[in-house]
């Protein structure tokens, strides 16, 4: 009898209706942006972004691409700590085309709360969003990293 508690399993699948996809976030990206080029992927109002799911695909694509030329490789764990914006969900699509693991981070974190989170998931990179409301995070990181700006 299976366990579900079995952590050997990445997914348990039993019996349904509708099966399993059997793709990877990138391919489904991939495959959607080949489906519905010019459809409505991604709307943020509040950025005044909209993205079809081929344009997605692309930012995806040069999102990854800059990771990888960064050092970032399959396993590092990417963390990412910022509100709702387009390129939470860019990150979100990009880090698995690599191989390499998101990290949300709350984005009301201040410096002890991120530095505990850095710590405890074995970040080798963040990825930090822009001023909101009362948290100026470049200068939470730079309160937390001096050596960033040498």
């Amino acid at each position: 009898m299976l366990e579900l508690h079995d952590s050997s399993l990445s997914y348990i699948s039993g019996s349904s209706a509708i099966p399993l996809i059997g793709l990877t976030v990138g391919d489904l990206i991939d495959s959607v942006a080949e489906t519905f080029p010019d459809h409505d992927a991604l709307i943020s109002r509040h950025q005044g972004i909209r993205y079809s799911y081929r344009a997605l695909r692309d930012e995806c694509n040069r999102f990854a691409a800059g990771l990888l030329a960064l050092g970032i490789q399959k396993g590092d764990r990417i963390g990412i700590w910022s509100p709702n914006h387009a390129e939470w969900v860019i990150a979100q699509f990009a880090t698995p085309k690599i191989g390499a693991i998101l990290v949300n981070i709350n984005p009301a974190y201040r410096l002890r709360e991120l530095e505990h989170a850095l710590r405890q998931s074995g970040c080798s990179a963040l990825i930090a969003g822009p001023p909101f409301k009362t948290s100026n995070y470049a200068a939470i990181l730079r309160e937390l990293c001096p050596e960033m700006d040498t």
